[in-house]
């Protein structure tokens, strides 16, 4: 079947504070599981617009990708002993509610990047330069594959306070 955008919505998220751990090179979703990490953070209330999901992010820093797991919470929260943060201005993002196989590596292409980047084009809106990216595992989306065995990704990228292209 291969990715496919089921819908894409603008979504507003207030100034936030991402907490978690910064990655230079590719970010390590095992240590977190073996460490119980998102445990320690699920301790403290996180904001609305992340649902019930983990967080992979990025975004361009010195032209270097600089990527981050973790969860947003409200601006100004503690940050647990171990974790670091990045606060975050308020930032509308475009969406893209994205469908595949359990397991698909397709989820985490340049080319599925790019075919959310045309899904905003489609809609006038302009994606915010280095702005930031990303990954929203929503439970049960995500981990809950339907009968045909699918799960959904939302994959969001800031926009321009949703102006569109003129």
């Amino acid at each position: 079947m291969g990715i496919q955008i089921l819908e894409v919505k603008k979504e507003s998220c207030p100034a936030a504070r991402l907490i978690g751990k910064k990655y230079n090179g590719a970010a390590n979703w095992g240590e977190w599981w073996e460490n119980g990490w998102f445990a320690i953070l699920e301790k403290n209330q996180a904001l609305p617009f992340q649902g019930d999901a983990y967080i992979g992010a990025v975004h361009i820093v010195n032209g270097i990708p600089e990527r981050w797991i973790g969860m947003f919470f409200p601006a100004h929260s503690e940050v647990p002993e171990g974790f670091e943060f990045v606060d975050i201005e308020p930032l509308d993002y475009a969406v893209c509610y994205l469908q595949d196989k359990e397991g698909s590596g397709e989820f985490y292409t340049m080319d599925t990047h790019n075919l959310c980047l045309e899904a905003l084009e489609a809609k006038n809106w302009k994606r915010k330069e280095n702005g930031w990216c990303f990954e929203r595992y929503n439970c049960p989306r995500f981990t809950t594959p339907d009968k045909a065995g699918n799960v959904i990704l939302d994959y969001g990228i800031s926009i321009e306070n949703g102006i569109p292209v003129v």
